[in-house]
């Protein structure tokens, strides 16, 4: 068994997957040994100002020093460190690479959006049913990106990335609490705009099922539960109607944020951005039913995502790199 660690920074949150892989079996499924995630919202301002804010960055370095000390404590010798969509877009991403490096030992990747479609598709298939040559779109709704790939048994057919997520969105649009209906429209002609962007290299109308992995589709999964807590045994796998998602977001959308913080389910990360998540999760799937004709009836929402992907990662390439 080899023991390794996955660090993906996304724009709202840090997460920490420390694994042990069969190195000798590529199919073999990977065991948590560690599984964290922090909100330390590192894309704060980066949509409006280019860069990322001294108090965000802090906060990420503070996150990074306990996953260091986490991953010596647990023996992991492969490590890996990927950054996402804030740090694609900063003009200081340097003092980020820096700051990581220095305190983690290993460097930080920036990782383009296709490799980010990639990596999510190859971590959410990873505990999926097989289904063959059948087409299955992964959505990956982050804080500041969204990843669409579309793949098979053989791997991934076709991806893409745009920027649209949770905290861009809220940050650029949703300003009220609860959001106005001008305001939600227009966040909707930019989820719009970008499906249609998609939709020019993606063959979304091929797709025969669809999973959502992240922390915005895993909770509207879980208000759509009625979830007492938080649950992943639960809330993976879980695949509902359209009608019972597209309600569930429209819930959490026309809270206010008051109300959001009292759900048992909701993490306090999460209170101020979820709406943009559920617009954007809900405009999604109301496209991928109009482009596949009614194929498409339910979605799958996957605890297993781009974390399970660099972690698989780590062990097709037999990284040796290791924290000081």
């Amino acid at each position: 068994m080899n023991r390794v660690a996955a660090i993906d920074c996304g724009t709202n949150s840090i997460r920490l997957l420390i694994a042990d892989s069969n190195s000798a079996d590529a199919g073999s499924p990977l065991r948590d040994v560690v599984r964290e995630m922090r909100v330390v919202r590192l894309g704060q301002g980066v949509d409006a100002t280019g860069e990322l804010a001294p108090e965000a960055l802090e906060r990420t370095f503070a996150a990074t020093a306990d996953y260091a000390e986490l991953i010596r404590h647990h023996g992991a010798k492969g490590v890996r460190f990927v950054a996402t969509s804030a740090s694609r877009d900063a003009r200081n991403r340097d003092v980020f690479v820096d700051g990581i490096r220095n305190l983690l030992g290993v460097e930080p990747e920036v990782i383009s959006g296709d490799e980010e479609a990639a990596l999510s598709f190859a971590g959410a298939s990873s505990v999926l049913p097989s289904r063959g040559k059948d087409p299955i779109l992964v959505v990956d709704l982050g804080g500041g990106s969204t990843e669409f790939v579309l793949g098979d048994s053989d791997g991934v057919i076709a991806a893409r990335s745009v920027d649209i997520g949770c905290v861009r969105l809220t940050e650029r649009h949703l300003r009220s609490d609860p959001p106005t209906p001008e305001q939600i429209a227009a966040a909707e002609a930019d989820v719009d705009a970008a499906i249609d962007l998609v939709a020019r290299t993606v063959p979304l109308g091929r797709a025969t099922a669809v999973v959502g992995v992240a922390g915005s589709v895993t909770t509207i999964t879980a208000h759509a539960l009625g979830l007492s807590e938080y649950d992943p045994a639960l809330i993976h796998g879980a695949s509902l109607d359209l009608e019972t998602i597209t309600d569930a977001a429209t819930s959490l959308l026309e809270m206010s944020r008051e109300e959001r913080a009292r759900l048992p389910y909701m993490h306090p990360g999460r209170v101020d951005v979820i709406g943009a998540g559920a617009l954007v999760w809900r405009r999604i799937l109301q496209r991928l039913a109009e482009l596949g004709g009614g194929s498409i009836t339910a979605a799958t929402a996957s605890e297993h995502d781009i974390l399970d992907g660099i972690a698989l990662s780590i062990r097709s390439t037999r990284s040796t790199r290791s924290t000081r």
